[in-house]
C-alpha cells in the first residue's frame, strides 16, 4: 500500500461507508476501491467502487438514505 495522503483518505472513507452501511444492516459485497485508480500515478484520491446490489439491498440503501 501506498503512504500517499490520498490513498490513506480513500482507505478511511471507505471504512466509514462500510461501518455506516453495516448500521443499517446493509453489506455491498463489492464495495472497495477502485484498483485502477488506486494504483495510478495521479495524486487524487483513488475512487471506491459501489458495485452491484440485489433489490433487497438496493432498497435497504434507499430507506437508510431517506432517513436524513
Amino acid at each position: 500500500m501506498s503512504d500517499h495522503a490520498g490513498n490513506r483518505l480513500a482507505i478511511e472513507a471507505l471504512a466509514e461507508l462500510r461501518a455506516a452501511l453495516a448500521a443499517h444492516g446493509i453489506t455491498l459485497p463489492s464495495l472497495d476501491l477502485h484498483l485502477p485508480s488506486y494504483a495510478s500515478s495521479h495524486r487524487t484520491p483513488p475512487l471506491i467502487t459501489l458495485g452491484n446490489c440485489n433489490p433487497a439491498t438496493a432498497r435497504l440503501l434507499a430507506a437508510a438514505l431517506g432517513d436524513r
